[in-house]
Parts: structure tokens; C-alpha cells; sequence
């Protein structure tokens, strides 16, 4: 078994309660002022952070010992890749010599078909009227081909090169073959893995007579992350695929020496800055400890980002720009070799001209104007970067033996395991998300129902599922397409709720900003929650509304206020507002804050949901879309007859 030799260092807290911080000055003095503040609150539940890998992150950490490394693989900048993606080779082609006179200098040619086409790509068929006028010789070139299919796609470009005469040797064209990572997205394998394997040595040994010295195979993390997996289980696939490909050179005879060469890298850049700065450099260091454990000295690997597709909103769009700034940030610090952005539109359809800009804008300005580029691993000796850099390795290793322990990758694949192991870390991430706790801008905090529409050159293709599998395929899944569905199907019924405010703005504006924020999550429009002067212009006012759901929105204190003309002896504000409200035809009464003492008389009141923070809301606006749903087949049925 390989051994793992990078040690994880102590963090500033080492995680212990008991004791009051490392023994460096003023750590202590700060501890005693923190516990001040908290007034009894734990320390560690308030203060340490908790990633999808359990590791924790602490408030402040000792300066570490770690020295720069030189990350990437060529000295100087990284790479500013655009996605060659359109189906139309001509037009292609125009996009693409835009992107390289506005500042990029290499192109992914996405196929159609590949798991990165998202229903668009590129026919093989159109390579050569894609890459017209483009100098390969100036550029870097990365390939994405359709699943299975990359020695049609190889054979393809090769004769484009060969046509024009070009040096195969000088040209950096990393051709993307994974077959592991076209197992897991598919859930099919057209041959058994050991005869699948036995294929990659050939095709890397065709290119290799071609003359072609760049990476054949790519251990790809992407469709590990976009099936939900966390950053430990993404770093392990990729580590466990990295050695698969080694093996399978090795037993073809290729010297381990040229075998790593033949493989290059691929991780995901999401907006969590430690984390993925963490995860590029981890790599890294994993893959260093492989080569150690085959006798061969370490070198630089090619590592390439892609901001990641799972994070990206389909709703306020705009806001993906701001998320793709951080993971590009992010992964230049992490030393990535190339980064590619994923426009801010893609969700929505095919990038135009203006998207695509910004996507390439945002690195060159982080290049260029930030300088980023310059320091050679600027996060070295940070304590918190180093501390979590060690123990993303080490929860990693412990992830790649077991793999390597159930036969490898492929075997875990076929039977189902590890698509399990990540559909428990997704499901775990949704339900953050569903009750706000990895809070979401524009989608679950602060959501836009007047967002301003964007163009993109065409519609989104409804991804087909996936039929006739061996095992289950891993799918890609953005995080918030549950609330989108819930919004879309909310706002094409004009839901409106109306906000019952009680009390003056110092009494009601919490709850009422929070009501909005729930309901306008869900999509559904909310009204009258400016205060109202007497209990009956709330009524009035509700009537006028034509909402069928309303919200209660006040203090504890106001709710519990006894109602001055109570027609029931020792009913509350609350309950009043409730009865009114019903009993003025309101379908669904909600109130925000707990029930408490009095959540029985507020239910018998007429009361039917309260809206409290941490609650699910996601399955709140499912139940309360449903209940709307058939008030209107209800109603409708009604008018009919």
C-alpha cells in the first residue's frame, strides 16, 4: 500500500475544549475576551466550523511552518481557457477567435455529446471549421470528448494538425480520455474494466507515435462533484483514477516515468475560497506521495480548474459572476496550470458573446490588474490554509485506501458503493440548503423576483436520463434546482401571500423580513406589510389583497398581548388576527415564530403552519404550493360547474 508521508499539523485550538489557545502572545488574553462574549455559549459549537468532511475549521491558528512551493508545472501565469461549444462549427469558430483576441490563450473543445456539453458541443464532424484561423501552435488545447469516444475525436484532430503541417511535439493538447469518469457519468462500460484499461496504453501509444508529448489521460474530478460529492471524496476519485491509469500503463510496458506524464488533472473551483485553495494544493501533495511510492522523484502535475457547475444559479444570475470570481481567485492561489470559467448564463442555455466575455474578463483581471500569478504559493505558511491542506490529505488517503481496499475505483463503481458514499454527502448538503443554513444569495437569501432577464444564444436542453445502465450513473445536479422548480411553478401561478403585521415596525419587521425571504425563496409574492392601524383595516386589507395565504408577522410579546374585543375570553392578538383572517376566506394562516405555550389555541384558531428558523423550507413551500395547487383545481372545478 502507498504510504501517505505529509504529516497534519496541530491547528491554533488542536480542538480541545480545555485548553485556552496555542502558546503564542495575546491567544490567550483573546480566548478570555471570546468567552466573555459568549457568555456560556461553547466555544467549539459557536466558533469552529464543521466542513462536508468533518474537518474542523478553527477561529485563529498559530503561524504554520511551510514553505512556498513552486505549484504550477510552467512558470508564469496560468492558462485562460474558454469552452468551444457551440454545435455550429462555423459560428464555433467566430466565438472562439473572439475569446483569443480578447485575452484567452487556450480552448476546450467540447464535443457533443461529452458529459461537459450539457446538450450543446461541438460534431466531431465540424473540428476543422471550428478550429479555421486558429493557431495551434499559440495556444493550449483541451479536449472533451463524448463518453467511450475518444479515439474517434484523437483521430479527428490529429488529421487537422497533420493537414496543416504543424509540429505535433510543440503543441500542448491534452486530449481528456477518462474512462473511469465516462463508467461513473453513464453507469455503462462498454467492455469489462480490465479490457477497457487495456485500451488507454494503445491510444496513448498512437499519440505518442504521432508525435504528440502532451497528457492522454485526465483524472477528472468534475463528475464526482457535480454528483454532490465533498471535497475529500472529489480528491480521492480523482487520486484512485490518477493510479488506475497508472497501473494500466504499467502493465502495457510504459516506463512509470513517462506513464505519470501521460496523465493530467482536473478539480473543481467552487465560491468556498479555504477549501478550494486547500483542495488544489492537497492534490498536489497526494500525487507526490504516489510518485515517492513508485520510486520516482516528484514533479509538477498538470492541474486544470473549472468553476464549478454545481453551484451556479439559474435564478439572478448575475450573482454567479461574483461566485465564479471567488473560485477563480481561489484556484489561482490553489496553482492551477489552466482555468476554465463557466459563464454565468449556462445554467439557462448556450453562452452569448456578452457572458462569455465576462467569463474570460474575471481571470484576465485577476491575472493582470490583481497579480495574483506573481507569488508562487501565497498561502504557504498561513496557518489556517496549511492546517486544512494536511487534514484534507489526510482525510483523502484514508477515503483512497478504501477505495483501493474494494478493488479500486471501477469495482466500486460497478457495484454501486461509491455512488452511495456521495449521494449520502449530497443529500446531506441539500438539507443545509433546504433550511438556509448554506445559505444560497439570490435563490434562498435575498432572492430577486424582478431579476433582470438574460439572453443566451439558446434555451437549455432538458437533460434526458439516463436509461438501460449496469449500475447507477452519477448525476450532475445543481444545488439549487429543488427551489428553482418551486419558484418557476410558483410565479407561472401568481402566488401572492399576505403579510398580517401586527403591532408597529419595531414589533413586526424581523418576522416580516423573514416571512418574505421564506416565501420569495419559494417564489410566491408577498403584500401588506407596512402595518396596519386597527385589527379591522388588517382584515380590510387582507380582503382587498386577493391573496389566499396569509402570514402573521409580529413579536412574541405582541402575539401574546390579549385582544381588546375578544368575542373568546383570554384570546391573544395572535389568535384573533387568525380567526379574522379565516374567517374573511383566507385558505392557509401562517404565523411567524414558534407556537409555544399557546400553540394549540393558535392551531385551533385557525393557525395551520409555523415559520421558524432552521426549519425546512423547502419542504414548508412543497406542502404549501401543494395546498395551493388544489385550491385552485378546486376552484376551477367550482367555475366550471
Amino acid at each position: 500500500m502507498i504510504a501517505h508521508s505529509e504529516p497534519a499539523p496541530a491547528s491554533a485550538e488542536a480542538h480541545d475544549p480545555d485548553l485556552p489557545g496555542p502558546n503564542i502572545p495575546g491567544v490567550q488574553q483573546w480566548r478570555a475576551l471570546v468567552e466573555k462574549v459568549l457568555k456560556g455559549a461553547e466555544f467549539e459549537r459557536v466558533l469552529v466550523g464543521r466542513t462536508a468532511d468533518g474537518i474542523s475549521i478553527d477561529p485563529l491558528y498559530a503561524k504554520a511552518s511551510g514553505v512556498p512551493r513552486a505549484l504550477r508545472a510552467e512558470a508564469g501565469r496560468w492558462a485562460v481557457c474558454q469552452r468551444l461549444d457551440h454545435p455550429d462549427g462555423a459560428e464555433a469558430n467566430r466565438l472562439a477567435l473572439a475569446d483569443l483576441t480578447g485575452g484567452a490563450d487556450a480552448l476546450t473543445l467540447v464535443c457533443e455529446g461529452a458529459r461537459a456539453a450539457r446538450g450543446f458541443g461541438l460534431p466531431v464532424a465540424a473540428i476543422p471549421a471550428a478550429l479555421n484561423d486558429v493557431h495551434l501552435d499559440l495556444i493550449r488545447l483541451r479536449v472533451e470528448p463524448p463518453p467511450f469516444a475518444g479515439q474517434a475525436v484523437s483521430a479527428a484532430l490529429s488529421a487537422v494538425i497533420a493537414r496543416r503541417g504543424l509540429d505535433a511535439g510543440s503543441l500542448a493538447v491534452d486530449w481528456g480520455i477518462d474512462p473511469l469518469g465516462d463508467m461513473a457519468s453513464t453507469g455503462t462500460a462498454p467492455k469489462p474494466w480490465p479490457e477497457l484499461a487495456a485500451d488507454a496504453p494503445v491510444l496513448v501509444g498512437s499519440l505518442r507515435a504521432s508525435g504528440f508529448t502532451g497528457a492522454v489521460l485526465r483524472a477528472d474530478g468534475r463528475v464526482h462533484h457535480e454528483a454532490g460529492a465533498t471535497e475529500a471524496q472529489e480528491l480521492a476519485a480523482v487520486l484512485a483514477s490518477g493510479v488506475a491509469y497508472l497501473r494500466a500503463l504499467e502493465a502495457a510496458g510504459v516506463p512509470l516515468d513517462q506513464a505519470r506524464r501521460a496523465i493530467s488533472f482536473t478539480l473543481v473551483a467552487d465560491a468556498d475560497e479555504f477549501l478550494t485553495v486547500a483542495k488544489l494544493r492537497a492534490l498536489r501533495r497526494l500525487w507526490a506521495d504516489v510518485e515517492r511510492a513508485c520510486g520516482l522523484a516528484p514533479e509538477p502535475i498538470q492541474l486544470a480548474a473549472e468553476t464549478a457547475w454545481r453551484m451556479t444559479t439559474r435564478h439572478d444570475p448575475f450573482v454567479n459572476m461574483l461566485r465564479n470570481t471567488m473560485a477563480v481567485f481561489s484556484a489561482a492561489v490553489g496553482g492551477a496550470d489552466v482555468i476554465t470559467v463557466l459563464p454565468h448564463t449556462a445554467p439557462l442555455g448556450l453562452a452569448d458573446e456578452f457572458a462569455r466575455r465576462m467569463a474570460r474578463n474575471t481571470q484576465i483581471i485577476l491575472a493582470e490588474e490583481s497579480n495574483i500569478w506573481r507569488v508562487a504559493d501565497p498561502a504557504a505558511g498561513a496557518g489556517g490554509f496549511e492546517a486544512l491542506t494536511a487534514e484534507l490529505c489526510d482525510k483523502t488517503w484514508g477515503l483512497f485506501q478504501r477505495i483501493e481496499g474494494e478493488g479500486g475505483l471501477a469495482a466500486m463503481l460497478a457495484s454501486g458503493a461509491w455512488q452511495a458514499e456521495v449521494a449520502t454527502a449530497r443529500e446531506a448538503r441539500a438539507r443545509q440548503i433546504a433550511r438556509r443554513k448554506q445559505p444560497l444569495t439570490g435563490t434562498t437569501a435575498f432572492p430577486n423576483l424582478d431579476e433582470a432577464p438574460v439572453t443566451v444564444l439558446m434555451p437549455a436542453v432538458e437533460q434526458q436520463p439516463v436509461t438501460a445502465t449496469a449500475f447507477p450513473p452519477m448525476k450532475a445536479a445543481r444545488v439549487s434546482e429543488p427551489i428553482e422548480r418551486l419558484r418557476d411553478h410558483a410565479m407561472a401561478r401568481d402566488y401572492t401571500v399576505f403579510l398580517a403585521t401586527l403591532g408597529k415596525p419595531a414589533d413586526f419587521a424581523a418576522r416580516a423580513g423573514f416571512a418574505r425571504g421564506v416565501f420569495e425563496t419559494g417564489g410566491l409574492r408577498t403584500t401588506g406589510s407596512e402595518g396596519f392601524a386597527s385589527y379591522e383595516a388588517l382584515i380590510a386589507a387582507y380582503r382587498a389583497s386577493g391573496a389566499h395565504v396569509a402570514c402573521i408577522c409580529s413579536s412574541d410579546d405582541r402575539y401574546d398581548s390579549l385582544a381588546a374585543d375578544a368575542t373568546i375570553a383570554g384570546e391573544t392578538l395572535a389568535e384573533e388576527a387568525a380567526r379574522g383572517l379565516t374567517a374573511a376566506g383566507c385558505d392557509l394562516v401562517m404565523l411567524a415564530g414558534a407556537g409555544g405555550t399557546r400553540e394549540t389555541a393558535r392551531r385551533e384558531a385557525g393557525v395551520s403552519d409555523f415559520l421558524v428558523a432552521g426549519m425546512d423550507v423547502v419542504d414548508f413551500l412543497d406542502r404549501t404550493m401543494a395546498l395551493l395547487d388544489a385550491q385552485d383545481a378546486s376552484s376551477v372545478t367550482e367555475g366550471g360547474e
